[in-house]
């Protein structure tokens, strides 16, 4: 299960004389047997010698420096032990006792796993004798699936509140709970995430919504007061429709959410501008309801480039009934090819609405101004870049004679590079396959068959 490029960063280590280990979330995943989004080396070589040793190799970082080599194409995490053990001083970590009667590389390594962020994350691979290093109650908080700070969490998240969020992702991805000293500090220093910096805000929120798992991780937010402060447009929508924060029933959000996670994995992520495209629709359907046809038509004009004609005449042959379970959707009305086009149009000029409002500080601190109780917030993380991209995916709707300008996706099949990249027509293709698989899902199909 471990990736050829970072095999082959292994065994040159290795057959160098180096200690070479796996580290953090990539190990916790293999033991689960799930794909790891990518794989961590740390090696008793100095990172000189890791230059020294692959053609292409550079250093990274100045305060806590990593070697990044490149093979194959992708891009391999190396760490020494020797630059890392200059991170942590033991002294602020008096109370963890270390293991009884080690050894030197015993040391190195308990060192080491102390200074990783939950103990699932603490564990340290030796491939070559098949051995699991888990100084930290690591291998019995997965057993029990939760999530455990190494450390106190009151201080864990004080040192650096981006774990806050890197908890509710790793929840989120695994399907685990939070333990319950480390739940009850996430809630309490909820807030204390808005010292990150925005670039960083943005990483994190893609990590939990473009790989997979972005209904679960929009649940947690949830339930643990983070959405009202980083998409408070979300939040809004659950307080309105009472929404409980432990909620396991399910709405159209979470529906197009859903959807979007069965057709990505940890190492098939989508371009941000994907998921930022899917809140815009889903806030322009909450704001006002629409003709179940006209969304679905909608879709087909997205993913087709822009050819109303065409995506009307599919439209036409729909003949299966709509979700009924969401107040977003209307019943389909008798209208003519004129009006539906009108209607589409109409519809793709609100989702670009939407996506002004969603970054405006102004609209934002406005999201929630009709409950009260919740935390204010006017946080705006989404840049321009993203911005400027997620509207030109709906350029094919609005640009007179689009159909001649924008050239559709042939076939089915996702290119699953062309989307994290960015690829207009690979979003577009992905977009209206959750779309339409949202307003007609296959499970009504079966039913009526």
């Amino acid at each position: 299960m471990i990736a050829n490029p970072t095999k082959k960063v292994l065994n040159r280590l290795k057959k160098k004389g180096y200690d070479v280990y796996l580290v953090g979330g990539c190990v916790r995943d293999l033991i689960l047997k799930r794909t790891p989004k990518d794989f961590d080396i740390i090696t008793s070589a100095e990172l000189r010698e890791v230059v020294r040793t692959f053609s292409w190799c550079e250093i990274i970082g100045k305060r806590f420096p990593i070697c990044h080599v490149h093979v194959d194409g992708t891009i391999v995490e190396v760490s020494s032990f020797n630059t890392a053990r200059r991170k942590l001083g033991v002294d602020a970590y008096h109370d963890i006792k270390g293991p009884s009667g080690c050894d030197k590389k015993d040391y190195l390594r308990w060192r080491n796993c102390l200074q990783r962020d939950f103990t699932i994350n603490g564990l340290m691979f030796d491939p070559y004798d098949r051995i699991v290093y888990d100084y930290l109650g690591g291998m019995e908080d997965i057993k029990k699936a939760k999530v455990r700070t190494v450390i106190p969490a009151s201080t864990s998240f004080q040192e650096d509140c981006a774990r806050i969020l890197r908890g509710i992702r790793i929840a989120a991805r695994l399907g685990f709970g939070l333990s319950k000293e480390t739940a009850h500090f996430v809630k309490n220093l909820s807030y204390s995430v808005l010292r990150l910096d925005k670039g960083r805000l943005l990483m994190e929120i893609n990590y939990m919504l473009a790989y997979g798992s972005a209904e679960a991780s929009l649940r947690l937010l949830w339930k643990f007061g983070l959405l009202d402060i980083l998409l408070p447009f979300q939040a809004a929508y659950f307080v309105h429709h009472r929404f409980r924060r432990r909620g396991k029933g399910t709405n159209m959000l979470l529906c197009f959410l859903s959807n979007l996670d069965t057709l990505l994995a940890p190492d098939r992520p989508c371009h941000s501008s994907l998921w930022v495209c899917i809140l815009a629709l889903h806030k322009a359907l909450s704001d006002r309801p629409r003709n179940a046809a006209v969304v679905a038509a909608f879709s087909l004009v997205v993913h087709n480039g822009g050819d109303l004609s065409e995506a009307i005449s599919i439209a036409r042959r729909i003949n299966k009934s709509h979700d009924a379970r969401f107040p977003e959707l209307l019943d389909p009305l008798n209208l003519d090819d004129e009006e539906l086009a009108e209607e589409i149009m109409d519809l793709a000029d609100s989702v670009k609405g939407s996506l002004l409002q969603m970054t405006d500080e102004r609209f934002v601190s406005q999201a929630m101004a009709d409950f009260p109780q919740a935390p204010y917030s006017d946080l705006v993380f989404i840049p321009l870049g993203v911005y400027l991209k997620a509207r030109n995916i709906f350029d094919c709707v609005t640009v007179i004679d689009a159909a001649r300008k924008f050239v559709s996706k042939r076939g089915r099949k996702i290119n699953y590079e062309s989307l994290a990249a960015g690829d207009l027509r690979e979003i577009r293709h992905v977009f209206a396959r959750i779309v339409f698989d949202t307003v007609y899902p296959l499970r009504l199909v079966q039913e009526q068959s």
